[in-house]
């Protein structure tokens, strides 16, 4: 195990680190969000036009048609004015947001009819109409009309399918980019299924997403997942290996938001396996000196994805 500081106690490097880490993200981020967002909309716009063959432009939305198509329920959340969130259309219907959340993911729940019309007894009343002007009349509408809505409601649908594929393709990036890093110091990776305790992890291998058990209240244990876990190769018998979390982040405020997660997942492990638990961040983007402050406080370090060669730091 290595005790010596990584980044934490630098606090001279962390003001020029924090920029390069923002120069890194955001050239990243410029060459591939516009393909993710293309893709992301292409598929959106598919999907309005699909639910409004199913639902007659939105004039026949039934329970039957729940039933039928229960995902079309996250596009007409994006067809209302204003668009709801799930915790906003529970709310205002009154049924559980658990409820809202099967459907939009395809499940048809047998019990559920009352709790189905008060989701489209809602819906209808808060269709966006004059986004939609023909479910003022009875007449077909117009192609123009299709063209505008099938694209705002495409937009509006967009960013939720955009987002998280953009965040699952930079973990995916960091991970790569650790695992070249390893296995250029000839590491070897093992499948998470053949990891039957981490201390049992044999020197010189690494594995990600790995399920750690963890200590809750006095007896309970959950398991809590590790994106990286490395067992150095001159680690003793019975050792714990490095716990590392990839987080990237585009803007300040999210970061400053969830910060305490990381300290939180830290307490935990050192609740179960004790104080020389290293728990290490892998970080890419917007991550202040207020952040970086808070985790080294509560004796996190970290690791620079553009520095990534400081991991030699800790011994890897």
């Amino acid at each position: 195990m290595s005790s010596a500081s990584i980044n934490k106690c630098d606090t001279q490097r962390w003001k020029q680190d924090v920029r390069e880490s923002v120069l890194l993200y955001n050239d990243w981020f410029v060459r591939f969000a516009p393909a993710a967002y293309r893709g992301a909309r292409a598929s959106s716009i598919d999907s309005v036009v699909d639910a409004f063959e199913k639902s007659g432009y939105f004039r026949d939305i039934s329970v039957e048609l729940l039933k039928e198509a229960p995902q079309i329920l996250a596009i007409l959340r994006m067809a209302t004015m204003p668009p709801l969130a799930r915790d906003r259309l529970a709310g205002l219907s009154d049924v559980p947001n658990a409820l809202i959340k099967k459907l939009e993911s395809g499940e048809i729940p047998a019990k559920h009819v009352n709790s189905l019309e008060k989701i489209i007894k809602v819906i209808r009343q808060l269709l966006d109409k004059d986004l939609m002007p023909w479910l003022a009349g009875k007449g077909r509408p117009s192609r123009d009309d299709l063209t505008i809505a099938k694209a705002i409601i495409g937009d509006r649908i967009c960013g939720s399918i955009a987002d998280p594929h953009i965040r699952n393709a930079q973990e995916r990036r960091q991970l790569e980019k650790i695992g070249d890093f390893l296995r250029r110091r000839l590491y070897r990776f093992v499948k998470p299924k053949d990891v039957k305790d981490i201390r049992s992890m044999q020197p010189g291998t690494f594995s990600y997403h790995l399920n750690v058990p963890v200590k809750v209240g006095s007896s309970a244990k959950v398991n809590i997942p590790a994106d990286v876990v490395i067992m150095r190769k001159n680690a003793p018998k019975g050792s714990l290996p490095m716990f590392i979390e990839c987080k990237s982040a585009g803007d300040f405020t999210n970061t400053n938001k969830r910060r305490k997660e990381e300290a939180v997942k830290m307490a935990q492990l050192t609740d179960t396996y004790g104080k020389g638990v290293e728990f290490v961040l892998f970080l890419c983007g917007y991550f202040d000196s207020g952040y970086l402050g808070y985790e080294a406080a509560e004796g996190i370090d970290w690791v620079w994805e553009h520095r990534i060669e400081d991991l030699e730091k800790a011994g890897v």
